[in-house]
């Protein structure tokens, strides 16, 4: 809560002259007693033809309620006269007209460059906050390169990490990349430990059912409670999330777009949930389709899609593995399960990414 008024007292918002309003008349002469500037205000009272000089954010002295700009005056000496046309604005901003003693900083929220000056002019001094949760990002696969890194014939470049990690720092987490974990019992073991002191591990692979995914039986060995595997999605079904210790765990599919998609879908509320702000789902609005799009099948789909003033649109492919397409959309629009095929005009729900 703010511990005072801002402004404390009425501040002149022009450097000019403060004067009686009902004195003010085109050619009226008053004669100027003092000076009040930011800081150094003037302690006297302005009577009948009297002005005091005035500067910006400095106090109203008492008996004056209006501030004749300064370039709607002639100086002579001691003595100021009006021009004409001067107008019916007073230029005072009235005391607590920013903000009043005990008003509040509403809370949860993220704190922005302007809520910090707004906390610093309540002259709160500090405020409890929730610490950036420390996420442990953990790639795996015998096909993983870092970025820079040469690979072979039959390498890719580990890309869901460095997306993810963006992800993260943009809301508000504090992302760990660590060293890829090859596709064995002993790298992944090592990754984990790593992970030691993060308050969510993210894998990123290794999550399937094939004879080199061991993310799950590993996490299992050293004892992770599994919440649930597969979700009916696409892209992402081979989701699968838990905890390991005090820690949240959620396994994401290898596939790029899979992996960015359960990102938006799954980790940014945990993420929020986690900083405090609340739970709930990642928005969605409702926006009209600049293009028919097809029935869905029976899983809920998140689409890439564009949207713009003429509404939004699917991209032509939807293949999980394109990050070109994933990087040229805007949007995912979430088609129910079984959802018919839509018209030009019929609203959807999405998602901005």
């Amino acid at each position: 809560y703010a511990t005072r008024t801002q402004p404390p007292f009425a501040a002149s918002s022009m450097d000019g002259y403060a004067v009686k309003g009902a004195e003010v008349e085109d050619d009226c002469m008053f004669k100027v007693i003092g000076e009040s500037a930011a800081g150094h205000g003037w302690d006297g009272t302005v009577g009948a033809g009297q002005a005091v000089r005035i500067f910006t954010g400095a106090p109203v002295p008492q008996g004056a309620d209006f501030v004749v700009i300064q370039e709607d005056v002639k100086v002579r000496g001691n003595l100021i006269t009006l021009g004409r046309d001067i107008g019916p604005k007073d230029n005072i901003r009235p005391a607590g007209v920013d903000f009043l003693e005990g008003d509040p900083m509403t809370a949860p929220r993220t704190l922005q460059p302007a809520d910090i000056a707004l906390l610093a002019s309540m002259n709160i001094a500090q405020v409890p906050v929730y610490r950036r949760p420390i996420v442990a990002l953990i790639s795996t696969g015998d096909e993983l390169v870092m970025p820079g890194q040469t690979p072979k014939p039959d390498q890719i470049i580990a890309s869901n990490t460095f997306g993810l990690a963006a992800m993260l720092e943009n809301l508000g987490a504090h992302p760990r990349i660590l060293p890829i974990a090859r596709d064995n019992e002993s790298s992944l073991r090592t990754a984990f430990d790593l992970a030691k002191g993060a308050d969510l591990v993210i894998t990123i692979g290794g999550a399937s059912v094939g004879d080199h995914d061991l993310v799950a039986p590993v996490a299992a060995e050293l004892g992770m409670e599994q919440s649930f595997y597969k979700v009916a999605m696409r892209p992402g079904k081979p989701l699968m999330a838990g905890k390991l210790g005090y820690r949240a765990m959620v396994g994401l599919p290898g596939n790029p777009v899979s992996a960015m998609v359960c990102g938006t879908v799954f980790i940014a509320p945990m993420i929020r949930a986690m900083l405090g702000l609340g739970q709930s789902a990642s928005p969605q609005r409702s926006v009209a389709l600049s293009a028919p799009i097809g029935a869905n099948g029976p899983r809920e789909h998140y689409m890439r899609g564009f949207a713009d003033a003429n509404g939004v649109h699917s991209a032509d492919q939807q293949d999980s593995s394109l990050l070109s397409v994933l990087s040229q959309s805007n949007v995912l629009i979430v088609r129910p399960p079984n959802d018919p095929a839509r018209n030009i005009g019929e609203c959807v729900n999405v998602m901005d990414i």
